[in-house]
């Protein structure tokens, strides 16, 4: 004991993680039980999978790192439910075990790994393929090293679980709740990133702005749920219009903002609304793909039994220089455009 305490003086201090933790101590464990193979597993009870995580393996038996096993079939499990640390007659105790046939276990001994709360979290476990005396000192370190390993175990699923609510966190604050779509943050930062790129690489970015002609009648008309639904169609089908290296977001209300990569910048580009506003190439490119996103914003929309024809929306999209450009200035810029294109689509109506 006094050479395992010495062991552990130097592991614990130095081990970081689970991983570095449980290593040292499966090689301790499979010294002191003289166990062919020593694992560590974690259960996740709801699926029903015992999944073996780490395995030191000196002998003819092997527990493969990485291994899933119904938990229902475990021998873990079968030694928790009779509140059992060991045996050296797996074949009599639990005959009807596939997974210890398969394995070819006959001495097996464990210990559950248990949260502060008893939530299982795994199990320390040792085997063999002969029968062999498991010393009542061995099932005590066992217990003493399961112990240990459940306050990283613990700790680890506690950072990931703030981990994973970060993450959702961050998409709750980078995301529009009604579409999914990315919201103003969102499209901004990516619009900075963006600029950078196109700085770094000599090139343009195209900025357009979407206005949903006619949305408070369809919400005057129809009520408000509808609307709701005529907005998620309407973000889908834009979304879908987009080139891969394309960004669609909701600035609000019937307001979207989409973002993309331009050609490279070219002498006589510079047009005449300000330096910022390119023409040659990348107006063209602009132009295009203000065409093939308007487009994508007529037809017929389905809000629950009532079809909608819809004329579609007033798009504008501009090609930016991105040099000293902000990003507010150049969702402005492409703001200025939207309008140029609802006043030309509404005199066209009139004429009509």
């Amino acid at each position: 004991m006094d050479r395992i305490l010495s062991e552990l003086s130097t592991t614990l201090p130095n081990a970081k993680s689970v991983e570095e933790l449980a290593r040292p101590l499966l090689d301790m464990l499979g010294a002191i039980t003289g166990l062919e193979s020593t694992y560590l597993t974690s259960i996740d009870l709801q699926a029903g999978i015992q999944h073996v995580r780490y395995a030191r393996n000196d002998g003819g038996m092997q527990i493969p790192e990485g291994m899933d096993v119904p938990w229902a079939d475990t021998l873990c499990k079968r030694a928790l439910d009779e509140g059992r640390t060991s045996t050296s007659d797996v074949a009599s105790c639990w005959p009807d075990s596939e997974a210890a046939r398969k394995l070819g276990i006959q001495t097996y001994v464990s210990a559950p790994v248990r949260a502060d709360d008893g939530t299982l979290l795994g199990t320390l476990c040792g085997a063999s393929a002969s029968q062999q005396a498991v010393a009542p000192q061995a099932e005590a370190v066992l217990k003493l090293f399961s112990a240990m390993l459940a306050n990283f175990m613990e700790r680890e699923l506690l950072v990931e679980q703030l981990r994973s609510a970060n993450v959702r966190l961050l998409s709750y604050a980078l995301s529009d709740p009604l579409t999914g779509l990315p919201n103003r943050r969102a499209i901004y930062e990516e619009l900075e990133r963006l600029q950078g790129r196109a700085l770094r690489e000599g090139g343009s970015i195209l900025v357009g702005v979407i206005d949903l002609d006619g949305f408070k009648s369809i919400n005057d008309a129809h009520g408000h749920q509808n609307g709701d639904i005529f907005l998620q169609e309407m973000s889908r089908r834009l979304a879908i219009s987009l080139r891969a290296s394309d960004m669609l977001g909701r600035l609000g209300g019937d307001e979207f903002v989409l973002i993309g990569p331009g050609p490279a910048l070219a002498r006589g580009d510079a047009g005449p609304i300000g330096h910022e506003v390119l023409r040659g190439e990348a107006e063209e490119a602009a132009r295009a793909l203000e065409d093939r996103t308007a487009a994508a914003t007529l037809g017929n929309f389905q809000l629950g039994e009532i079809t909608l024809p819809y004329d579609g929306a007033s798009v504008g999209v501009v090609a930016l220089d991105p040099r000293g450009l902000s990003a507010e200035e150049a969702v402005r810029l492409a703001d200025t455009r939207m309008y140029v294109v609802k006043r030309a689509r509404k005199g066209a109506r009139v004429m009509h």
